[in-house]
């Protein structure tokens, strides 16, 4: 896909407007989609997670329809093959050899609509893609697009008939956002979005579109934060906020009964690319520990592996995270 060129200081301009765009479209989650913002700009796979019917698909949508890029949506069911989401070789009998046919991975951006509905050799078929880019078929490797984001929905693990993410695969995604219900104002909104909406497409022309952010400025925008400054100071918290994970028990008997199992270093990681991504939608050129508490529960959400006295007690992930951020001292 072509894309158009991005004069300095116009990629803020257009994810300025991606993500006015995308407020348009989805009333009342501005979270996340200042999430899904993040998750675009600092290269990495989002896991969105709330019960049917709270706008998941559409917000990914909604980003996608918006950016000048190849979209490709895959819809896990108990039945899906790992060839299904990857590819596969395929035999032309008019050259007598075999060819590699792309699957519906080989886009933009990449909607995997209720991933955990899908069995674990499915789920396991994304690994490669997620964090190197690329697929392996048949012993060949295959390069996925320059811009390429998984961005996964799930509907919570106690629904029926789900099938829990392995935990390689969920340390794979950069973060894990929650969507909950929106207040009573914002849904009024909902109503009168989707019924105008509906009368919209039962027009006889069909209503004009903005021309879409081109790739190009997501790219000039992840240069712009790449040059975010980090002090050492600020380097420092956020390791430890990720060691306090594994050494729990040194920062509180709450969190020493609570936490079983630390995040890896790709937390540590993550906290860094999104804590820049944070600072320069922000308007900053560094970053302030408010950009890495703002991000920290969506990064540990689904790292942290909690004890059988926590889930006992019903403590949540968050409510973990906000115990390490009143126990580890700021910068």
């Amino acid at each position: 896909m072509t894309v158009a060129a991005v004069v300095p200081g116009e990629a803020r301009e257009k994810i300025e407007a991606l993500r006015a765009r995308m407020g348009e479209a989805i009333i009342g989650q501005k979270p996340v989609i200042d999430r899904l913002l993040i998750g675009l700009l600092a290269n990495g796979n989002l896991l969105v997670e709330g019960l049917p019917g709270l706008a998941k698909t559409r917000a990914i949508k909604a980003m996608a329809k918006n950016l000048a890029c190849d979209f490709s949506r895959i819809q896990f069911t108990p039945d899906l093959l790992p060839s299904d989401v990857t590819g596969t070789e395929v035999y032309a009998q008019a050259t007598g050899a075999f060819h590699f046919e792309a699957g519906p991975l080989f886009a933009n951006i990449v909607l995997a609509d209720e991933i955990n509905r899908a069995p674990a050799k499915v789920q396991a078929a994304l690994l490669e893609a997620m964090e190197e880019r690329q697929v392996t078929v048949a012993g060949k490797t295959h390069r996925l697009p320059r811009l390429f984001m998984v961005m996964a929905t799930q509907n919570p693990v106690e629904q029926e008939g789900t099938y829990p993410l392995p935990e390689a695969q969920m340390d794979r995604f950069l973060m894990h956002v929650l969507i909950t219900y929106p207040p009573v104002e914002d849904e009024v909104e909902v109503i009168r979005l989707v019924r105008a909406e509906e009368i919209a497409a039962q027009g006889a022309a069909p209503a004009g579109r903005p021309v879409p952010v081109p790739q190009e400025a997501v790219f000039a925008a992840r240069a712009e934060i790449a040059r975010i400054a980090v002090a050492p100071a600020m380097e420092r918290y956020m390791a430890e906020l990720v060691h306090a994970t594994r050494n729990p028990s040194a920062f509180g008997k709450h969190l020493g009964r609570w936490i079983e199992l630390g995040a890896s270093p790709r937390a540590s990681l993550a906290l860094d690319r999104c804590g820049r991504v944070h600072a320069w939608l922000k308007g900053r050129d560094y970053v302030d520990p408010v950009d890495v508490r703002a991000i920290l529960p969506d990064v540990l959400r689904h790292r942290l592996g909690l004890s059988y006295e926590a889930q006992g007690e019903g403590i949540a992930p968050d409510a973990v995270t906000a115990e390490i951020l009143r126990q580890v001292a700021l910068p």
